[in-house]
């Protein structure tokens, strides 16, 4: 079991529960896009990103991303992890049929897919401030941005970070921090098949 000190923000409850049983993590829910009218959570929310820090860790579908976005521009900044749970396809043991996009969700994921969700958004450790390595122009260079093939590469990328494919750049460079230059490069070039 892991222990983080960080709160966890997921979607439902079975969600919650999932996570129950793989951290000792305070874990709130945002009940879905209640969250949006829930002022008082949001509230609650704030105070514990600033006292605790705060890991969101949604689903990888469309409406886990319009979640994790409103919670990224509501909570604030320096306090904020993001972990990402791989785009699997499936459903949970629990529902008769699957998601609207036919991906699992938190709750559906496996031990070791969520540690390793975890444990990719640095948590216990310090956020770096900057990795110096890893500049807008660096991603440009390496064709994962302004290039008339960049969307294809950068899916093709998070595809093998087992990332959801809808992540922005933005979001993907964050991702990419948490990696050594060595590491990103061995990615990079797996890839492009150099």
């Amino acid at each position: 079991m892991l222990h983080i000190n960080e709160v966890l923000v997921v979607e439902g409850k079975y969600d919650r529960i999932r996570l129950g049983a793989v951290t000792d993590a305070l874990i709130f829910t945002t009940d879905g896009f209640r969250i949006f009218k829930d002022k008082q959570k949001l509230q609650m929310l704030r105070r514990l990103a600033k006292n605790r820090g705060i890991v969101i860790l949604t689903d990888s579908d469309s409406a886990g991303m319009v979640i994790r976005n409103y919670l990224i521009g509501a909570l604030p900044d320096v306090a904020v992890r993001q972990a990402y749970i791989p785009p699997i396809a499936g459903k949970e043991k629990r529902k008769a049929a699957p998601s609207k996009e036919g991906l699992l969700g938190v709750e559906g994921m496996d031990t070791a897919s969520l540690e390793a969700a975890l444990q990719r958004a640095g948590v216990g450790c310090e956020k770096a401030v900057e990795v110096p390595w890893l500049t807008p122009t660096r991603l440009y260079e390496d064709g994962l941005s302004g290039r008339t093939d960049s969307a294809a590469r950068r899916k093709a990328l998070l595809r093998l970070l087992d990332l959801p494919e809808t992540l922005s750049t933005a979001r993907l460079r964050e991702v990419l921090a948490t990696l050594t230059e060595e590491e990103y490069v061995a990615c990079l070039k797996e890839v492009l098949g150099c």
